[in-house]
């Protein structure tokens, strides 16, 4: 079955062209050009994965991206300009799992693209298998990838695709540091290139995360200049 994207810009031109490159790959496109009648139609028909631009009229990519982490955690690509550096973390603060710069590399994209769409396929996979274990508990954490979810202290812990796959590198080996390029390679694999910046804003929505609705969170340790660490229980 056709995975289908949605992509979102009040730019037509970005959307005829992304969308035949898309379309040529083999997937379904779904083009909006403004956040609330993309927030209906992905609310309507949800999709695999969607590409949001920032600055959008009547709902733009921050306010569609809050609405969706409110339902969904389908990956999330945001787009921004070069001067939008505020704006690219308040996104991954939010809940985005990747952003490219314009202009982008419709190459790139692609690359981004399939990359999000192959670990959100990788646990689906998993989950419909019936081979036991994809559970890992760490004191009170418990990471079940068959079914994507996480539990702290008995709390139902939303995390999406990126934010999943940090916490568990980070409780794989408790009490060892993780570099963030080796958090990086755990996130986004090998071929994929993001800045430091990227995981610190991760790592600080993942805590906010863990602190809502339960007691405070100090699992994750910041070693400054170093990584970061799960800490032994």
């Amino acid at each position: 079955m056709k995975q289908t994207i949605a992509l979102v810009d009040d730019d037509r031109n970005i959307l005829t062209s992304v969308s035949m490159t898309l379309e040529q790959e083999g997937y379904t496109v779904r083009t909006y050009t403004d956040g609330e009648s993309a927030l209906q139609g992905m609310t309507a028909k949800p999709v695999d994965l969607a590409v949001l631009d920032i600055k959008m009229p009547r709902m733009d990519g921050m306010e569609l991206l809050q609405r969706l982490r409110q339902r969904s955690s389908i990956p999330v690509i945001f787009l921004t300009s070069k001067d939008e550096e505020v704006d690219e973390l308040m996104g991954l603060r939010l809940g985005a799992d990747d952003y490219i710069t314009k202009p982008f590399s419709q190459r790139l994209l692609l690359e981004r693209i399939r990359a999000l769409l192959r670990r959100n396929e990788a646990g689906k996979a998993e989950g419909s298998g019936t081979a036991p274990g994809g559970v890992m508990t760490r004191g009170d954490l418990v990471l079940d990838e068959t079914k994507h979810q996480c539990i702290w202290k008995g709390h139902d812990i939303q995390l999406t695709v990126t934010e999943f796959l940090l916490v568990k590198a980070l409780a794989a080996r408790p009490g060892m540091v993780k570099s963030r390029d080796q958090l990086i390679d755990a996130a986004y694999g090998e071929n994929i290139y993001v800045d430091d910046r990227t995981i610190d804003s991760h790592v600080k929505r993942i805590r906010k995360k863990f602190r809502v609705g339960t007691e405070e969170f100090n699992q994750i340790e910041t070693l400054y200049g170093i990584g970061y660490r799960y800490k032994e229980q």
